[in-house]
């Protein structure tokens, strides 16, 4: 990769389902960086990510991209959008990583097929190759589709709740990814609920409230009286209900 990569935030407002879900929004994602999105249930988070990968429109502002493209924007959703009663092997589903640079009707040769067995082994998975993922236990198949964000090569990798329901081994396989991501100066952006976690493994934290409530270091944007003022928001959309 040649060049900081950052998606920078201008006044950034967007709705969910026609209700505004995160509000004049402005700063930026930086290359080389665990950045953090946290906040309440409904706070925006999931909203925020689709919008940046551009699976929702903007109300208002605009999203800026310095050293890369739309299409180096790599994504995975809370609820992965793979239907794992497929009769598909793992090789297949980490190989649907190479899609942009194959397209529809590209081979598969030795070489990228080395690349495909080489992300199963970072992610801890050697030799699963052949595996069908119906077989798969939920940890595993979060390494799986790690595994095929590795290849993807993305300069941006935005990641929604990649921990849930995974043993602590997994995660910290993963947070290993992450790292390694992050010394080769890529944006890594997780939506995360676990403030231990994003303290000590985290460059960067955004606490959304729908509103920005804090966006900055780690251990200043989680402070009390941040984690306070959001929680504070939170309850005043139950009073407005």
């Amino acid at each position: 990769m040649t060049g900081p990569a950052e998606i920078r935030l201008r006044d950034l407002t967007v709705s969910y389902e026609r209700m505004p879900a995160v509000h004049h929004l402005s700063g930026a994602f930086q290359g080389g960086r665990l950045s953090a999105v946290m906040g309440p249930n409904g706070a925006g988070k999931s909203t925020l990510l689709k919008s940046l990968v551009g699976l929702l429109p903007l109300d208002e502002g605009d999203i800026g991209l310095s050293g890369l493209a739309r299409r180096e924007i790599a994504y995975l959703p809370q609820h992965a959008d793979l239907d794992t009663s497929f009769p598909i092997t793992v090789f297949d589903v980490v190989a649907m990583g190479l899609w942009q640079e194959l397209g529809l009707f590209g081979r598969i040769d030795a070489a990228r097929t080395a690349r495909v067995n080489e992300a199963l082994e970072t992610v801890g998975l050697p030799g699963f190759g052949e595996r069908p993922v119906t077989n798969l236990s939920v940890g595993q198949l979060q390494r799986v589709l790690f595994a095929r964000l590795l290849i993807q090569n993305a300069k941006a990798i935005l990641l929604d709740e990649p921990f849930a329901a995974v043993d602590e081994r997994t995660v910290q396989e993963l947070l290993a990814v992450m790292r390694r991501w992050r010394e080769e100066g890529r944006i890594v952006i997780a939506v995360l609920h676990d403030l231990a976690m994003a303290r000590t493994a985290f460059d960067d934290a955004l606490l959304l409230a729908r509103e920005p409530v804090a966006w900055g270091g780690v251990e200043e944007t989680l402070g009390t009286d941040n984690l306070a003022r959001a929680r504070y928001i939170s309850d005043g959309w139950g009073r407005a209900a």
